[in-house]
């Protein structure tokens, strides 16, 4: 017998491929629980270390697992030819458009958003193949009902993941959410999971039946890996309200784990494979070889030519070609791997169906240069060796060119980065950092502007030189720098409001009037639009418009983390300005309780100086409105609130009106003289106007009615102390 048929039916006896321990930690994700974890402890404590770890592991697993695919579907002619749909036709389309992307960014958060959400599905597929690998080996023959009741279960637990990915808006500029409203989102996902479980157990249970859960053992470890991953993040993001980013599943810990169980089941194949062609000399480390360097061509030469020979910014033509590559890689897995495809079922569930050794040639020169390519010829040795090892040495600056970029508290390490490859945005951005932080602001400035040129429509360069310049009161270049930069973001309404705030400071209102309205059109969530419109609409003298403006802010303020919000302090002065709004506007309803929150968040936060002024303006309120006793008992609040500060002046001027409150509204002379005293005493060097202001009010009444204000003159406490304790 030969060799072959020999370890053909010593396979064809175990369910294992490799053997137990590794097939059921790689190959069915047994390691999935401890490794999630790891990954989110250690991400949560150094976010850059695990980014470069994970950028190494991508060399050894990612990348060549795309490769594998390549592999599979390009090596055979008969493969070739039987899959010429997806190996020329689907390639040449996707290489279109990788062409296009590069000259049309604007389609890259499309295709970003298409491979996020395809990940998933494509880890979901794998784990449902396998698992019904395994079933099979282990003797199970589900009919049509457990097929469906099985396959269910794991579409199920993808789109309860999916309606994650896409509830309410989107936080990651590349991922377009279809912002399902968070309400709709959580019931159909409680509906989906309840789902889960009815499918799993008609499923598994009617297996079992046959077999019996024993032989199921593989086949249960890979379900719960599929629940491990997909579910149970879902179900703790229903629960503990935590967001589920997308990107963590294409480019985490979960890509390195399917990456791996990829690679163990296609090199299982590609040994069967050769062995059943008869090479008995199969080498896996040549194999792999061959997928590690694959792998680097599939994705490491095109940023760097695309950054070095088209100008084009490194870190968006990395991303093209991931998110391509990606794409690619699903549609043609997806086509070759079908365990109901005679030769692949015989070679991966060693059932006893033909396998045809005839390989098909395929003609033309292309095929002829191939078979020379792969052939024993010392030449073609000689390029193949050549090419591996070029491919390997710029794999490895990759790597070098990544580690370095990621040191953003290490100027040499930047400096290292940006010579190897200057054409990257990002490594610019944290370049310019690093030099001003550390007093070069001249090349901070360089690095700012080489990182807009490269790309754009990146926000985050633009919007540190735009502080910058600010801060350096150079405002002619930085409106040049928004209106250069709305040629190519015309819809970025965070430009659109630093526009407004520029063309203001220039004296123009109306067309800082225009720009934060485009703004708010684009994105009605651009809260400080709101705040910019409100303060320049009561400029103008338009209360009204200004408070709508004001409340619509003070709203979307509220929804905001306490992280997010601005202080307490702030808050509490626009309550106040949206209050005077509404006075002035004559909507006294809505300004007494615009003034009364504004009174309880200063008494919440402890502002008593905020809490003062708002007694004050709306005691003027409520005076104009005839309520007298209500009036009186919030000047006396302010007054004594005041006494817990230790602005003189702002207790100066609350004396003065006090006293002027006193005096129109007829009540004793002496009272509002003693007022006016106390505000002349209390108005230091800034409140000049104030003294002016009560010296003039006393001396009025001292004119008027001397013989009132001589007890008051002498000694004002015990007059000041009744004004404090005076009812109507």
């Amino acid at each position: 017998m030969p060799i072959s048929n020999k370890i053909a039916n010593a396979e064809s006896a175990s369910p294992w491929i490799y053997g137990p321990w590794l097939d059921l930690m790689v190959g069915c994700g047994a390691w999935s629980a401890p490794l999630l974890l790891l990954s989110y402890f250690a991400m949560g404590s150094s976010a850059r270390t695990w980014a470069v770890a994970f950028y190494g592991l991508a060399f050894v697993f990612n990348y060549p697992h795309y490769m594998a695919t390549i592999y599979r579907a390009y090596h055979r002619a008969e493969d070739f030819r039987k899959y010429r749909i997806f190996t020329v036709h689907i390639t040449a389309l996707i290489l279109l458009t990788m062409l296009l992307s590069h000259v049309w960014p604007r389609i890259l958060p499309w295709i970003f958003t298409i491979y996020l959400t395809w990940s998933p599905w494509h880890y979901s597929g794998q784990n449902y193949g396998l698992f019904m690998m395994f079933a099979r080996r282990a003797g199970a023959q589900p009919d049509k009902a457990e097929r469906r009741a099985l396959y269910g279960a794991f579409v199920v637990s993808y789109l309860v993941l999916f309606l994650g990915f896409h509830t309410g808006p989107s936080s990651d500029p590349l991922f377009l959410s279809l912002g399902i409203p968070a309400v709709v989102s959580r019931w159909e996902q409680v509906g989906l999971c309840i789902a889960f479980l009815a499918l799993s157990a008609f499923g598994l249970t009617r297996l079992a039946r046959t077999i019996g859960w024993r032989k199921l053992g593989p086949s249960l470890t890979l379900f719960s890996t599929q629940f491990l991953w997909f579910l149970l993040p879902s179900a703790i993001s229903l629960i503990r309200g935590i967001e589920i980013p997308q990107s963590r599943y294409s480019t985490g810990v979960l890509a390195i784990m399917h990456s791996a169980q990829y690679l163990w089941i296609t090199s299982y194949y590609a040994r069967r494979e050769a062995s059943n062609e008869g090479i008995r000399n199969w080498r896996p480390v040549a194999y792999f070889g061959v997928l590690v360097a694959g792998g680097i061509a599939l994705f490491v030469p095109g940023p760097w030519v695309a950054s070095r020979v088209f100008h084009h910014d490194f870190t968006g033509s990395f991303l093209i070609f991931t998110a391509l590559v990606n794409i690619h890689h699903f549609i043609l897995d997806g086509a070759i791997w079908k365990l109901r495809d005679g030769r692949i079922a015989a070679l991966l569930l060693n059932s006893r169906e033909r396998i045809s050794g005839a390989a098909a040639s395929a003609g033309g020169g292309m095929a002829t240069a191939w078979r020379w390519v792969v052939g024993s010829t010392s030449g073609a040795r000689s390029l193949r060796v050549g090419t591996a090892l070029i491919l390997l040495a710029w794999g490895s600056v990759d790597q070098l060119r990544f580690y370095l970029a990621m040191r953003s508290d290490n100027l040499h390490d930047l400096e290292r980065a940006a010579r190897l490859d200057s054409m990257d945005s990002r490594l610019q951005t944290r370049l310019a950092q690093r030099e001003f932080a550390e007093g070069q602001p001249d090349l901070a400035e360089a690095a700012w502007r080489k990182a807009i040129q490269v790309n754009p429509s990146d926000p985050a360069p633009r919007q540190a030189l735009l502080r910058f310049l600010v801060d350096g009161k150079r405002f002619d270049e930085a409106f040049d720098l928004t209106e250069a930069s709305l040629k190519y973001s015309p819809r970025d309404a965070n430009l659109l409001v630093d526009r407004g705030l520029l063309v203001s400071h220039k004296g123009h209102p109306e067309l800082a009037i225009a720009s934060w309205d485009q703004a708010l059109a684009i994105d009605p969530g651009q809260s400080l639009a709101h705040l910019y419109l409100a303060d320049e609409l009561d400029r103008e003298g338009k209360p009204k418009l200004a408070a709508e403006h004001y409340h619509a802010f003070l709203q979307q303020i509220a929804h905001q983390s306490s992280q997010q919000r601005a202080a307490p302090d702030k808050v509490i002065a626009i309550v106040i300005r949206m209050a005077d709004c509404q006075s002035r506007a004559a909507e006294n309803a809505a300004a007494i309780a615009s003034y009364r929150l504004a009174e309880s968040l200063a008494a919440e936060t402890k502002q008593p100086k905020l809490e003062s002024v708002a007694d004050v303006n709306e005691a003027a309120l409520q005076s104009h409105q005839g309520n007298l006793a209500e009036a009186m008992r919030l000047y006396q609040s302010a007054l004594q609130l005041d006494d817990k500060t230790s602005d003189r002046n702002a207790s100066a001027e609350d004396w003065l009106t006090y006293g002027l409150f006193l005096s129109d509204q007829g009540f004793p002379t002496r009272l509002a003289y003693a007022c006016f005293k106390n505000a002349e005493n209390l108005a230091g060097p800034d409140g000049a106007a104030v003294s002016r202001q009560a010296v003039n009010a006393a001396k009025e009444i001292e004119n008027k009615k001397p013989g009132d204000v001589g007890a008051v003159r002498r000694d004002p406490k015990p007059a000041l102390r009744e004004a404090l304790t005076l009812r109507p």
